[in-house]
């Protein structure tokens, strides 16, 4: 996982930092594993625009991936290293001993050739994946279930982790990486390790053309609209009254959106830092 700064030959290249892929050992993905993503250019069925500057965008294919990693006791081989547009991380293409192909989020450190296993019994090695009951006190883990069985809901993207602090009663004791600490059932499974592309936070996109590869408009300031159009628009100039807030008025700096009412707030034991 390394980058790289290009000489600046053309002004967007000036300031551009991206990953030199040196990791991958693929381009092309398995076919059976994938499919052609539509995209909708932020218009619902009437065609109207309901979602503003989104459109455009290089074409996807999409890649099922195996969140749930229940093929318990069946080793298996990791083929490839492979992108994946749909998500900052990198996946692997792994073959089971009966032959079943999967992609999987890829740990870093993983290598074609190793051999992975799920389950009961499995060890607590990059790769695999556990129960939270079996997994050494301390360990970083990411592929988290929120319910047993779910598959995969937290700590997927990259350089993401969590760590496994402590067990109480049914549940394990868990350090999200927003620093929040929550208790998760012991049923549910987690994978060992921290999630690739570890400096994908360092990437520079150098310029606004690879926005728009990525399907993103340009984007206007609420600053700039006129008062019928944002609760920041208007005025003579460049006006510094008013609170920042979105287009439908809801505080965007120190304002709680989360509900009182949650029922998810018990298991949080510790908030994430402000």
């Amino acid at each position: 996982m390394a980058l790289k700064k290009l000489k600046p030959t053309t002004p967007g290249q000036r300031f551009k930092v991206i990953s030199t892929f040196e990791e991958i050992t693929t381009r092309k993905p398995e076919k059976s594993l994938v499919y052609g993503k539509r995209k909708s250019g932020g218009r619902n069925n009437e065609g109207k625009m309901t979602m503003r500057y989104i459109g455009g965008g290089h074409k996807r294919l999409y890649r099922f991936i195996d969140f749930r990693r229940d093929k318990d006791g069946i080793p298996a081989v990791v083929k490839t290293i492979e992108y994946d547009p749909n998500r900052s991380a990198r996946i692997a293409l792994v073959c089971y001993a009966d032959g079943e192909k999967r992609y999987i989020i890829s740990p870093n450190g993983l290598k074609v050739g190793q051999v992975l296993m799920s389950g009961i019994g499995a060890a607590p090695e990059i790769g695999n994946t556990l129960l939270l009951s079996e997994i050494p006190f301390g360990t970083m883990i990411h592929n988290i279930e929120l319910n047993p069985g779910q598959g995969a809901k937290l700590v997927r993207s990259a350089g993401t982790y969590a760590q496994l602090m402590s067990r109480d009663g049914k549940y394990a004791i868990i350090k999200m990486p927003s620093g929040e600490t929550r208790m998760i059932l012991q049923a549910c499974r987690a994978t060992i390790g921290v999630v690739s592309n570890t400096e994908h936070n360092l990437e520079v996109s150098g310029k606004a053309g690879r926005s728009r590869w990525l399907g993103r408009r340009p984007r206007t300031r609420g600053v700039v609209m006129n008062p019928v159009d944002h609760p920041m628009g208007g005025g003579e100039g460049r006006q510094a009254g008013g609170h920042p807030r979105s287009r439908k008025g809801i505080p965007a700096k120190g304002y709680k959106t989360r509900s009182p009412k949650k029922q998810s707030s018990k298991y949080i034991i510790e908030r994430r830092k402000k």
